[in-house]
């Protein structure tokens, strides 16, 4: 039985181009082989590293010698004469013979004069401090009755506490009267000219007597 190939199978018909594929080969070869350069390396010497070992030199420890302190001096023995006839002032005499007929002098007591208070000091902290006429709830109930809440804080929106600083004078009168912290909103105008406005006060006192005082409120406008 003859065998028959497939036209697919029969290898004759690419010869040529297997040649020309291998001529190809070929030529690409040779070409990168007359191309091929090559680089001599450079050699590098680190050298070698000579350690010397250096011994360690002992250095003996020395002690600075103090000189011994100096002697004493010598209690001196001389002696000074003094004539009988000198003249020694006494500067005080006890008289240790005292009779019935002795002047005594009265005794007269040492009395220390208390520091007067200056009228221009303004005290922070003294033994009674100053106090609204009618007490803590006469000061709010005055406040309450005579504060008026500005309107433009009112349509702004603005609440807060206002803390306001005067001094109570030695009358009770109120003077001086600053703002220590503002809201704005026409609040801080408004907790001064109420403040101006208070009756006279129970003065503060130190040692007894009235004096001046600085005193320090916060006023609360709170919108309802």
């Amino acid at each position: 039985m003859e065998t028959k190939k497939t036209p697919k199978a029969d290898l004759e018909n690419k010869k040529r181009l297997f040649l020309q594929i291998g001529i190809a080969v070929a030529l690409l070869g040779v070409l990168v082989a007359f191309e091929w350069k090559q680089y001599e390396r450079p050699e590098f010497d680190l050298g070698t590293l000579d350690m010397e070992i250096i011994e360690e030199e002992e250095i003996p420890i020395t002690r600075q010698e103090q000189p011994p302190p100096p002697p004493p001096p010598e209690p001196s023995t001389e002696l000074i004469i003094v004539d009988d006839d000198v003249e020694i002032e006494e500067e005080f005499v006890i008289d240790v013979e005292a009779t019935v007929f002795t002047e005594v002098q009265e005794f007269a007591p040492i009395i220390v004069e208390e520091e007067e208070v200056e009228e221009d000091v303004i005290f922070t902290v003294v033994e009674d401090q100053p106090g609204f006429p009618g007490g803590e709830e006469a000061r709010i109930r005055f406040l309450q009755e005579n504060l008026r809440y500005p309107q433009m804080a009112r349509e702004a929106g603005i609440q807060g506490t206002v803390f306001v600083t005067f001094v109570v004078e030695r009358d009770g009168s109120v003077t001086d009267v600053r703002v220590l912290r503002g809201i704005g909103g026409g609040c801080d105008e408004e907790a001064v000219r109420v403040v101006r406005n208070m009756p006279r006060w129970e003065p503060g006192r130190q040692r007894g007597q009235p004096v001046r005082v600085q005193f320090n409120m916060p006023i609360r406008f709170v919108l309802n």
